[in-house]
């Protein structure tokens, strides 16, 4: 059996001659290849304005400051997330304000967000039910506190957008979309990253196109736009001289060699997702009528998946472990995606949660798996991982 790793980037020749051609040259930060990456990235998407910076993250804590998150201000989003969606809202001391998921698609569940805005809105004493725990007993609860809502977008699927647009307008919340996972996907024809006053890209490796590390952050605002790209480069305006710096600012800039590699992956992109649909469709031939396990499911609102990572659901908690356990002695590699934010360690500690706060959540945490998957997994590897998971699931998890 051949080594299959749990994720690969989808790299070529074009790739590697164009971070060469930046070598050779005597520009290797806010060159020329930025501008195009962002150029391309902004026309790909559908909005006017993309600014490149070193991470998901990095664009994720611009869109907070970008978008007026401060001191105690609250900001609705989903507990079942890769860690930054929520970090970044504690850089500017605001409040992650967590609300359960979708059971079918683990994104945000639009009709808890239109409660939780709602109550929170209002400022009436039972609202603090969705505040974290330790913060519940505050003297007095601000109804001008609630600022934004940040849906992620969870494993390429978007989440139901319309929804959640509608209560952001009826409460004049900004949106910051974290499309970090989900880059091409479309909801009701519509790309992510249209549907916010800002939104997130992340070209991690094991993203759908990578800049080996790298972000973006997307926008229809030009005070935004140009507000951010000063904040990645220390604070500096395009007016300024070299040393002077009109705001504080970070080193969030995306390096041309980055840059050069991820114009040529946009490039590819469409067909790089093609490739990975096509893997997700093999995955699911050869698992869909496994017992105890559910393959993804993708909603009637998602005109086009996007896909980051292929996750199973197992019917129990510890069927999955014990699947999991089985698959790595056998050389299978497989990842529990996500574990939920609220009961990390660092925001049990700070805010009281507790399990049982997010019931849906835990349970997605609990049972969901990821196997491996990437656009240049083969038709053999993927039959490989199939037949040692249906094994083990007939040898170590039903019995």
């Amino acid at each position: 059996m051949t080594h299959i790793p749990m994720s690969s980037p989808d790299l070529t020749d074009a790739e590697r001659e164009a971070v060469l051609d930046v070598l050779h040259g005597t520009v290797l930060s806010l060159g020329t290849r930025t501008t195009e990456l962002e150029r391309r990235l902004a026309d790909y998407v559908g909005v006017r304005h993309a600014v490149a910076v070193s991470s998901g993250t990095a664009a994720l804590h611009l869109s907070m400051i970008a978008n007026g998150i401060g001191d105690g201000d609250l900001v609705i989003t989903s507990p079942f997330s890769f860690i930054a969606s929520a970090n970044c809202i504690l850089y500017e001391r605001g409040i992650p304000i967590f609300v359960d998921v979708d059971a079918a698609t683990g994104n945000l569940d639009p009709t808890a967000v239109a409660a939780a805005v709602e109550d929170l809105a209002s400022g009436r004493d039972d609202a603090r039910r969705w505040l974290p725990p330790h913060l519940r007993d505050a003297d007095r609860l601000d109804p001008g506190a609630l600022k934004a809502i940040l849906p992620v977008h969870a494993f390429g699927q978007p989440a139901d957008m319309q929804p959640i647009v509608d209560t952001a307008r009826r409460f004049g919340l900004r949106i910051v979309e974290d499309a970090c996972e989900a880059l091409g996907a479309e909801y009701r024809g519509g790309r992510t990253g249209t549907f916010g006053d800002t939104a997130c890209f992340a070209f991690y490796p094991n993203k759908q196109m990578t800049t080996g590390e790298g972000g973006v952050l997307v926008t229809n605002d030009d005070r935004i736009a140009s507000l951010c790209a000063s904040l990645r480069n220390q604070g500096r305006d395009v007016f300024d001289a070299w040393l002077r710096h009109t705001r504080l600012g970070y080193n969030y800039r995306l390096d041309e060699l980055s840059a050069a590699l991820g114009v040529v992956q946009l490039s590819r992109l469409d067909d790089m997702l093609a490739r990975r649909a096509r893997v997700a469709a093999w995955y699911d031939e050869r698992l869909r009528d496994l017992d105890g396990l559910d393959t993804p499911h993708v909603a009637e609102t998602t005109t086009r998946m996007s896909w980051f990572v292929y996750v199973v659901r197992f019917d129990s908690a510890k069927r999955r472990t014990a699947a999991m356990h089985a698959l790595a002695e056998r050389e299978i590699p497989a990842r529990p995606y996500f574990t939920p934010i609220h009961l990390q360690p660092f925001y049990v500690d700070r805010f009281g949660f507790r399990r049982g706060d997010f019931p849906v959540t835990e349970r997605l945490g609990e049972t969901s798996l990821a196997l491996p998957f990437s656009s240049v997994m083969t038709e053999d590897q993927v039959d490989q991982v199939c037949c040692q998971l249906a094994s083990v699931v007939r040898e170590h998890v039903v019995r």
